[in-house]
């Protein structure tokens, strides 16, 4: 993308900051002194025509040239301002992404938090993975980081923390507002990592911080079986509220009713991954669309404005480098 429309993007997420601010103080106070006498009534103007309000700073960020068509396609299964919005995203918060994969919410959350707030990326030390994923992860992490590299003008804030995910550290212990995973929970419980990750998002957490969760669903009674890509909705609540979580809300916003859930390559036979098998039509898949999610609200219990202190050195200190991240869990 050019330089001219990168400074287009992070002017148009400065306004839109500066619009949001300026709005709460638009109104000016009304006079309480009954002694002064009335001022004599003058004609009232003609009405100013009205305005269109400033786009947010979420909305701004979705709209941005820096997005390929591809990835905005998928906007109408994924529903990102809708899903931001019901976690409480706020563009002055500190907020975690669990795996970013090819950075499709990295796009969004990155630029958006530039201005005010703090975007840290969550991935697997390479060094850390088993030997049949430690390329994976090498070659995945590196590429976002070049996609991040070659724009700073929209990723140059954020910062990367590598972790262990049989023992996870994800940084300070109550510095991040909110922390958000999408589509990643089937492949920790396939690796037995699930309530350790878990746990991590729990301590990062700030009292009354929020975790956000997105996940391909299984179909109600199902067994958990994490080879198909689909977890039964009562497995995340446990995890959850196994760590000390407590569920504030679910919302339906990434539903999707056409989904049967019985597909002969799991979640992964669907659109984008598309792993159709031989000799089947794509056509009866593509179809259907994305999987059928859950979105899961959970509040880390405690009142917010009790929350420690942030020590940013403390934070920086669990990040192995201060260049933009990635990792490959956010791909079906």
């Amino acid at each position: 993308m050019k330089n001219t429309s990168r400074s287009t993007l992070t002017a148009a997420i400065a306004s839109a900051v500066l619009a949001l601010g300026l709005a709460a103080c638009s109104e000016a106070p009304e006079s309480d002194d009954a002694g002064q006498a009335a001022a004599p009534v003058a004609e009232a103007p003609a009405p100013a025509p009205v305005a269109t309000p400033p786009a947010s700073v979420v909305d701004a960020t979705i709209a941005g040239e820096h997005r390929s068509a591809e990835h905005s396609a998928r906007d109408q299964f994924r529903h990102p301002a809708e899903t931001l919005a019901f976690f409480g995203f706020a563009p002055a918060q500190t907020v975690v992404e669990i795996t970013p994969g090819g950075g499709w919410y990295a796009e969004i959350l990155a630029p958006a938090l530039r201005e005010q707030g703090r975007y840290i990326g969550v991935v697997i030390d390479p060094a850390k993975a088993d030997e049949q994923a430690r390329e994976y992860y090498t070659k995945s992490n590196q590429k976002l980081r070049d996609k991040f590299a070659a724009n700073p003008e929209l990723y140059g804030q954020a910062t990367l923390v590598e972790v262990d995910p049989a023992a996870p550290v994800i940084g300070a212990a109550g510095s991040a507002d909110l922390v958000l995973t999408f589509r990643n929970v089937h492949n920790w419980m396939e690796g037995g990592q699930a309530e350790g990750m878990f746990k991590a998002f729990f301590d990062v957490l700030k009292p009354g911080g929020v975790l956000g969760v997105v996940e391909h669903r299984a179909a109600e009674g199902a067994a958990a079986d994490p080879k198909s890509g689909y977890v039964p909705e009562a497995t995340v609540i446990e995890l959850a509220t196994a760590a000390g979580f407590e569920l504030a809300e679910k919302s339906e916003i990434n539903a999707n009713p056409a989904d049967t859930k019985d597909h002969p390559n799991g979640v992964w036979t669907l659109p984008p991954s598309r792993n159709t098998p031989e000799g089947e039509d794509p056509a009866k898949y593509e179809a259907i669309g994305e999987s059928d999610r859950m979105t899961l609200k959970f509040v880390k219990p405690g009142a917010a404005d009790a929350a420690p202190a942030t020590d940013a050195a403390a934070a920086d200190a669990s990040a192995t480098e201060a260049t933009p991240a990635a990792d490959a869990g956010d791909e079906g």
